[in-house]
This record gives C-alpha cells, structure tokens and sequence, in this order.
C-alpha cells in the first residue's frame, strides 16, 4: 500500500515514472546524434597534465573526421575532451550526473543532458558512441569500459572500436587479464582482442577510422 501520509514521489513505483523520463529525454535530445565518439577518463586530471593535453588534442581531431563528443559533462579528462571538441568548432555533448558530490558541468559543452540515474545515462553512451576511448581514470571510468566490452563480448550490441589510452597506466591491469583471467578460464584469449591500448591521438583516430572503412 502507498504511504498516503508521506512524499509518494518518494514510493519505488514513483521511480519508475522519474527512469522513463530520463529515457525519453536522453532519446529525444540525443536522436540527431549519427556519429559520435564517447571519452571518458579521471574528473581530477589537471589541464597542465600531459593526459589532459592528449584528450584535447584527440577530442579535436576526432571532430575533424566528422564525430562529435560525447563525455559525463565534469572537469578533468571530460573537460579537456569537450574543450578539444569545442576548439575545432564540433558538437561537444556532456552528459552529466546529479550525485550528492556536486559535478559542475564544464564550460566546453555545446549540449548537456543531466541524469539522476547511472544506468540512463550509460545506456545513452552505449545507443549513440561509434567508439569508446578511455584515457586514465578510476572506478567510474573502468565500469564505462568494462560495460563496453562486456557488450560487445556477450553480443548485446554490434562490435565497436574499444580504445584504452596509456598504455604505462593500463598495463597493470591487462597483465592481470593475462595472468588470472585467462588461466582461470573467465575470459578468452581473443576476448583481449575487443579492445585497442594506445599511446596518441592519432592512433585512436586511426583505429576508429579504419574499423568504419573496413
């Protein structure tokens, strides 16, 4: 029974009115999107960081072989890829997340969605990214790329160019993907296939590129 005394828009069937919303909006706003590349990595990486000038300089570049940017909208990593976007005068979409740890959008964004909910917000990044490239990051940044891989894995949707950036950073992690996994029979070897470990923006470009020509 409802709590007739208190907030109903608090009751767990309120919710759920609050999720199709967030749906219809992130698909409405987000329909005209036909190419685009999501770029996520650490919301702390200063922009005097050497990562922080890669992302720019790869956001730009994307946007001059036709993509735009999609990233979660906060500073760091998604800033300087907005900003890179932005620079070369593309679309420099944001998608931002209401938590209680405030995210402020950044200022490079040219379009922004907000979202209460992680999991509408994900399913945007996956329906309308033609690649997915993390740069250094955290917990939120390693479960955008192990969804992405998850995905394309179990086949829920059409392979798509996965693309880890740093490849000092990340090596820690595949080694043990070679090391534990593998042998425990988790994944396979061709599962490491699914993704790309890159050093430059050029590179992520061309791997993106090429996937499409191919």
């Amino acid at each position: 029974m409802p709590n007739l005394k208190g907030d109903f828009t608090k009751e767990d069937p309120w919710r759920i009115f609050r999720i199709m919303s967030e749906f219809v909006d992130g698909f409405e706003e987000l329909s005209d999107v036909k190419e685009a590349v999501s770029i996520f990595g650490s919301a702390k990486a200063r922009a005097s960081s050497r990562f922080y000038k890669i992302a720019e300089e790869t956001a730009s570049r994307l946007v001059k072989s036709g993509y735009a940017i999609i990233t979660g909208a906060g500073p760091g990593i998604m800033e300087a890829a907005n900003k890179g976007a932005k620079r070369a005068k593309g679309e420099s979409i944001g998608l931002n997340i209401l938590i209680p740890i405030m995210q402020k959008p950044n200022k490079y964004i040219t379009r922004l969605l907000e979202f209460k909910y992680f999991f509408c917000r994900k399913v945007m990044f996956a329906k309308y990214s033609k690649a997915l490239v993390a740069f250094p990051g955290g917990f939120g940044t390693m479960d955008e790329f192990f969804e992405a891989v998850t995905l394309v894995q179990t086949k829920r949707i059409e392979p798509f160019p996965v693309i880890l950036v740093g490849s000092k950073y990340w090596k820690g992690l595949i080694k043990w993907m070679e090391d534990t996994l593998i042998p425990n029979k988790t994944i396979t070897k061709s599962d490491l296939k699914i993704f790309s470990v890159v050093d430059t923006p050029q590179e992520v470009v061309t791997i993106i590129n090429r996937f499409y020509k191919a």
